[in-house]
């Protein structure tokens, strides 16, 4: 089966993000799509060619969750962008973060942080199934420290490549363009 980028085009003209940048964006994320089509291809033909105790098979196996997580990272992080940044107060995901974070200003502050933080990423709201509570997290690498059992909720890219074209190395800038245009709908329905 092979995957199919998805059409993203309908973000350019959100607030603080300019067409260049999501368009290279967006190419990025067909990288991600094209790469992930391509390992499974390899690691198919491999398997049926009996290479599976290969390197070769072992690295490109590894590769997969790399190509596969940042097809799908960027998949969370577009879809839950286009909104207006307004949670409905009196919605789930709103008393969910209150539950959690004692209000939705302390999660902002400590998502906000979070994405403040040195290095490059994601940082991901994540409710998790077992107890039903939500956190954020810092991941690293799309392949690394995604948390088991936990749904992402909320996305957000704070690799420079989401936010240096814009906004050099204003971190903080392309957080409260990304907040202005988070389509919270997309979010509180990962939640349900």
């Amino acid at each position: 089966m092979a995957y199919t980028a998805k059409d993203y085009s309908k973000l350019i003209g959100m607030e603080g993000f300019s067409p260049t940048l999501l368009n290279n964006h967006f190419t990025l994320y067909q990288g991600y799509v094209n790469n992930t089509n391509k390992l499974t291809e390899s690691l198919a033909a491999m398997l049926k060619e009996g290479k599976t105790a290969s390197p070769e098979y072992a690295e490109l196996k590894r590769r997969f969750g790399w190509e596969f997580n940042g097809m799908r990272l960027h998949e969370l992080y577009f879809e839950n962008l286009g909104g207006k940044g307004t949670l409905a107060r009196s919605g789930v995901l709103a008393r969910m973060l209150a539950t959690s974070f004692g209000s939705y200003e302390a999660w902002e502050q400590d998502f906000r942080a979070t994405g403040m933080m040195r290095g490059i990423g994601w940082v991901v709201l994540y409710r998790d199934v077992g107890a039903g509570n939500l956190f954020n997290a810092w991941i690293n690498e799309h392949d690394v420290g995604h948390l088991s059992t936990c749904t992402p909720v909320l996305v957000m890219d704070v690799f420079e490549h989401a936010y240096m074209v814009d906004s050099g190395l204003k971190k903080a800038d392309y957080i409260a363009a990304f907040f202005k245009n988070i389509n919270w709908e997309a979010a509180e329905a990962r939640v349900k």
